[in-house]
């Protein structure tokens, strides 16, 4: 008989930690950013971080975050959402970087694994096959497209298991710089597939799909309770956040909480998100 191999360890969600990196100032992002983190801007009416941990925390015993542009108000938001669940790891003098973000961290981890992904990075396909078979040892990552990876591949995700984490330090450095690079050169770094919709919302434009996207999803405009559309109003494929009031036409947009849209107005392909804030037709 042939030797049967043994199956691969499990790794229980106690043994690993999640990470939403949400410490980049979003300068592309602009002017979306003057008025909120990059963190912070909301798809479908939700926050991209508290949609990021949404995403990783089915699959880790313990999440957090780490901040540095408009942390106070991220730290604050995090407390009301998510109150002790999430641990928030501050970068008050400089952001550090996906690596030093991860290596601030390090004693929080403290010699479990860890599941990275970028908090403005917008999905709705779980991420359960980053982990299926992964031996705990390995760095993974989970690239969108296919499994082609270089300095351009759009990663949604990745593993480090302590082994790479407890050499990090809180330097300022990248993930692909301090990691991926060399475990790809050595052949030693794993790549999976995300089959789905994965937008990098590092754009007005991008943040304007990755909304149409939940609209889809939907099936319907994704109306936020509290909104009020007055009678005379269309609001077709767009997203309306709590507290807005739309009197005009709104056609695949995005209308942020608090915001108005007056009659006579018509927004197409546009972000409504402060008073003389107005993005668009994109």
């Amino acid at each position: 008989m042939e030797p049967v191999a043994a199956p691969a360890p499990s790794i229980s969600r106690a043994d690993l930690v999640g990470v939403a990196l949400a410490a980049g100032a979003g300068t592309r992002l602009d002017p979306l950013t003057q008025l909120l983190p990059k963190a912070l801007c909301p798809v479908g009416n939700r926050a991209l971080v508290d949609l990021a941990l949404d995403r990783i925390g089915p699959l880790v015993g313990s999440l957090a975050v780490n901040a540095h542009h408009g942390s106070e108000r991220l730290q604050s938001h995090i407390g009301e959402q998510w109150s002790e669940a999430v641990t928030v790891s501050l970068e008050r003098d400089e952001p550090l970087g996906t690596a030093g973000g991860i290596g601030r961290l390090r004693p929080w981890i403290d010699g479990r694994g860890v599941v990275v992904v970028n908090a403005d990075g917008w999905t709705p396909t779980p991420l359960d096959a980053l982990l299926e078979g992964w031996d705990g040892q390995t760095v993974r990552v989970m690239v969108n497209g296919g499994s082609t990876f270089g300095p351009s591949a759009k990663v949604v995700a990745s593993t480090l298991p302590w082994r790479i984490v407890e050499r990090l330090d809180d330097s300022p450095a990248g993930l692909y710089e301090r990691v991926w690079r060399d475990e790809f050169e050595r052949g030693e770094l794993e790549v999976v597939s995300h089959n789905g919709v994965f937008i990098d919302c590092g754009t007005p434009l991008d943040y304007l799909r990755a909304n149409l996207e939940t609209v889809v999803l939907a099936g319907a405009s994704v109306v936020a309770d509290g909104a009020e559309i007055s009678a005379s109003a269309t609001v077709t494929s767009s997203v309306i956040g709590a507290g807005a009031r739309v009197f005009g036409d709104v056609e695949a947009s995005v209308v942020w909480p608090g915001q108005v849209v007056e009659s006579g107005e018509r927004l197409i392909r546009s972000i409504r998100a402060g008073t003389s804030v107005t993005v668009g037709p994109l």
